[in-house]
């Protein structure tokens, strides 16, 4: 610049000073006034400055900094003006106006903040008064008065301030100016700031915003010279980074792992639905990058707001992602050790929130991690098929026989069941696949197909993959509902009528609980001589010969051939000493899919009825048979009339003490036996009928009969709180069996003694006749009728006396044993069994037969 246009400049300088200065009051325009020289010397230091402003051109943000401290100093007129000025400054465009507009603002802001720091210099009021902005720092080091040097103070071209003279403290300012200088050099942009927390929110390291592993999270170097407020705010936003960090590693962990159990499909779908998230993230922030790089306007600004993205522009951007991530990051540490219903669960526990933001976050997020679970519901209810490669599923199969499949092929898993499940709607989901796998596996019927079709056109959806989802739990209820009805009335159906379950529960009742009588009593006639052999020589093959003859001698034979097919003799397990009364059996053969309710556990509960019937049968058997050896009309006093009178008297009171126990013993015997048949296997039956006719699934079944069998145990003294009473029953069947043995001897002896005392009063021929018979019977030496008539009497004295002593002995010890089982029968906790005791009291018997004797 030459010397004729640095004048032209310092002219045009002084106009502007006089301009400035001749509005106001206290100024004149004397270029000889004090006030003129004054700030005449500042105005050319301030132009003269050579330093590069090292915030961005950004006009708007720089009036509104200064619109912003009128306001705060309680200027709000002068924010006014200040605002309607700069809209007027800032529209105007074409010829005559500025170009650089923010450098003028940015000019006019310098000046009203040096005004503060050279209030020691010069009269603050003097210096360009009408550029009155407020307090703020000095962005100058070096300023040079255009080649000439000032009387107080010279200056050198690179910048230094040099001192001659200083009247006014100047020397002061000048450092002053000099460290603001160098503490504004320290200092970085907002912009760098913005860019950095953008780059952190990726999970990369800015130029000064660095994750630190120390404190696990981004934070501002401290060689970096920043406000408190500015470092505290980058720490808030970078949290986002640290949280994006959290989100990504968990996916990248999970998707490096897969396909491991221990991610399975809802991980992955998790997985999948955290990337969707974070790609509607990364949009954001590459907009915002955009912003950063390239200032366009964000939203729709009103005259004198600025496009620039800030710091706490950018806290307003990051506050939706911030809930966000915050969500995804709690759900990735909750869900790190989870999988399938569980993670879904844990998920769900979350949904449950009031703010709309959180919640349909949350639910869009779960309509993706539980689509594998929903479609696993799907398939098991409406296919029976068990989709969980991962054991992910509520439902957990087994490999078992196919008479176990429904009891132990599946079961509920609780650990995978997720909380918008509940205990009722899981169960009936697991009865309903378990019923369709029934069907196909045990039943070999397809049936199932068109009852699961018919209820998802009931239930309003399809059998088609993806129909159901979440948030539809109630579609999904009213699907189970008619699913399980259908197919459960199916699988009924094809229980009562194809394999006709209740006639082979009766069949049951009639044969191996002795409910057909003409059958039973025709068994036992049969192989009664059979059965008193020692066990080892029974023949089972001969038996079995005897079971078919029973069969076609009664109306048995009238039943269906594949029930009598699956009935079968069975010896049991046997050592030495045992009869075969002790090791016979019967048995039915329950074949796939009945072996499911005729369990091997069932059937044993049936044998062990079984052998309690029998035995209770054998000795009705036995007494029947005393009774008929006893004939009382075949013996008369008549026939003994050859002995004496003490013997004859002795022979009636004997025969009186049999008759009465065995009068005891068969009321005993016959009232048991009425209980048992009628108000147990009867009453057990007739319920167990009317629950068969009220089942609504194959558990209702199942329960039904488990009830039935439970009554018929509890109330034939076979329940474990029993034992000692059913125990005592059986040494009181074991003590009449005896008192059967001892009747037979008694009355053999009394035939043989009747055929001995008949013999003198026949003819000769017939006495020949008789005798030659009674040789070929009785040919034991010893015989009774091999002596004499005393030594006859005699001896029957002593047979009589000992058998009266063996009755007594056996009465005795009945009495005993009926008693203390008569007194554990009010203990019992079954009522029924209570009440037995007044049906098996002699005594009350006896007492109401006595006036009719």
């Amino acid at each position: 610049m030459d010397e004729e246009e640095q004048n032209k400049l310092i002219d045009l300088v002084k106009e502007l000073v006089h301009r400035l200065l001749s509005q106001s009051p206290q100024s004149q325009q004397n270029p000889q006034n004090p006030n003129f020289e004054n700030s005449f010397r500042y105005a050319l230091r301030i132009l003269s400055s050579r330093l590069t402003p090292s915030i961005a051109p950004d006009a708007a943000a720089i009036a509104e900094s200064v619109k912003r401290r009128l306001a705060t100093h309680g200027k709000s007129s002068d924010a006014l003006s200040f605002a309607d000025l700069f809209a007027k400054f800032s529209s105007k465009t074409g010829p005559g106006s500025v170009n650089n507009k923010w450098a003028v603002i940015y000019l006019l802001k310098i000046i009203s903040e040096d005004r503060k720091s050279a209030k020691n210099v010069v009269n603050s009021s003097t210096l360009l008064p009408n550029l009155g902005v407020h307090e703020l720092e000095s962005k100058n080091d070096s300023r040079v008065l255009n080649g000439k040097e000032d009387k107080q103070l010279g200056w050198r071209k690179n910048g230094v301030l040099l001192v001659n003279k200083d009247p006014e403290n100047l020397r002061d300012v000048a450092f002053r100016e000099f460290v603001n200088l160098l503490k504004e050099e320290n200092e970085v942009s907002e912009e760098v700031l913005v860019r950095d927390v953008l780059y952190c929110c990726q999970g990369i390291d800015g130029k000064y915003v660095k994750f630190n592993t120390m404190v696990d999270g981004y934070c501002l170097s401290d060689l970096v010279k920043v406000p408190r407020a500015t470092r505290v705010m980058v720490r808030k936003l970078c949290e986002l980074g640290w949280l994006f960090r959290k989100v990504r590693g968990y996916i990248s962990e999970s998707m490096d792992r897969f396909p491991a159990e221990d991610v399975g499909t809802v991980g992955q779908a998790f997985c999948a639905a955290l990337q969707d998230e974070l790609l509607e993230y990364y949009k954001l922030l590459a907009v915002l990058e955009a912003q950063a790089m390239n200032p366009i306007p964000l939203v729709s600004e009103s005259a004198g707001s600025g496009n620039y993205l800030s710091l706490r522009r950018l806290s307003v951007w990051f506050a939706e992602p911030m809930v966000k991530m915050r969500l995804m990051a709690v759900l990735v540490d909750k869900c790190r050790v989870l999988r399938g219903g569980a993670m879904a669960g844990a998920i769900h526990l979350h949904a449950q929130h009031g703010d709309l933001l959180v919640h349909e976050f949350m639910k869009r997020l779960l309509r993706r991690v539980c689509s594998p679970l929903f479609e696993m519901v799907r398939s098991w209810v409406l296919e029976g098929e068990l989709e969980d490669i991962f054991a992910e599923f509520f439902v957990v199969g087994h490999p078992v026989k196919a008479e176990s499949l429904w009891r132990e092929g599946y079961r509920l898993h609780s650990g995978m069941l997720p909380s918008f499940i509940s205990q009722s709607l899981a169960q009936r989901i697991l009865r309903t696949g378990k019923s369709i796998n029934f069907l196909r596996v045990c039943c070999d019927d397809r049936g199932w197909a068109d009852a699961a079709t018919e209820a998802a056109t009931a239930a309003g959806t399809s059998t088609r993959r993806g129909s159901l989802g979440y948030g539809e739990t109630d579609a999904l209820e009213t699907l189970v509902i008619e699913a399980a009805k259908r197919i459960d009335k199916h699988l009924l159906d094809v229980i009562y009528k194809r394999y006709k379950f209740r006639e082979h529960c009766l069949a049951i009742k009639r044969y191996l609980l002795l409910g057909q009588g003409d059958f039973v009593q025709y068994l036992m006639d049969i192989v009664g001589p059979e059965l008193s052999e020692p066990a080892n020589t029974i023949s089972s093959f001969k038996l079995a010969g005897l079971l078919e003859s029973a069969i076609r001698s009664s109306n048995a034979q009238y039943d269906d051939p594949d029930i009598l097919d699956r009935l079968r003799v069975k010896l049991m397990p046997h050592g030495t000493g045992d009869r075969g009364w002790d090791v016979f059996s019967l048995e039915y053969d329950a074949r796939v899919p009945l072996d499911t309710l005729f369990t091997e556990s069932v059937m044993a509960r049936y044998l062990k009825i079984f052998n309690f019937l029998w035995k209770l049968r054998r000795v009705e058997h036995a007494l029947i048979g005393a009774w008929k050896a006893m004939k009382p009309n075949c013996i008369t006093s008549n026939s003994f009339t050859k002995l004496q009178h003490a013997v004859k008297l002795q022979l009636l009171s004997t025969l009186r003490r049999c008759q009465v126990l065995w009068d005891e013993m068969n009321h005993f015997v016959t009232n048991l036996q009425y209980y048992i048949m009628f108000e147990v296997l009867e009453v057990s039956w007739s319920n167990f009928s009317n629950e068969m006719e009220a089942a609504k699934d194959l558990d209702d079944l199942l329960a039904a009969h488990e009830k039935y069998l439970h009554s018929i145990f509890e109330k034939s003294l076979l329940g474990e709180r029993s034992q000692s009473l059913f125990k005592s029953l059986f040494v009181l069947f074991d003590l009449i069996l005896r008192f059967r043995s001892h009747a037979d001897r008694l009355y053999e002896g009394i035939r043989e003694l009747q055929a001995r005392t008949m013999e003198s009063s026949l003819s000769s021929r017939d006495k020949k006749k008789s005798s030659r018979q009674t040789n070929d019977m009785h040919t034991k030496p010893g015989s009774w009728l091999s002596d004499g008539r005393k030594a006859l009497t005699q001896r029957a004295g002593e047979f009589l006396r000992n058998m009266e002593q063996e009755l007594d002995a056996t009465a005795n010890e009945y009495t005993s044993l009926l008693e203390v089982f008569l007194a554990q029968l009010p203990v019992q906790q079954h009522v029924d069994l209570k009440f037995l005791l007044f049906r098996l009291d002699f005594t009350e018997f006896y007492t109401r037969l006595r006036p009719s004797v």
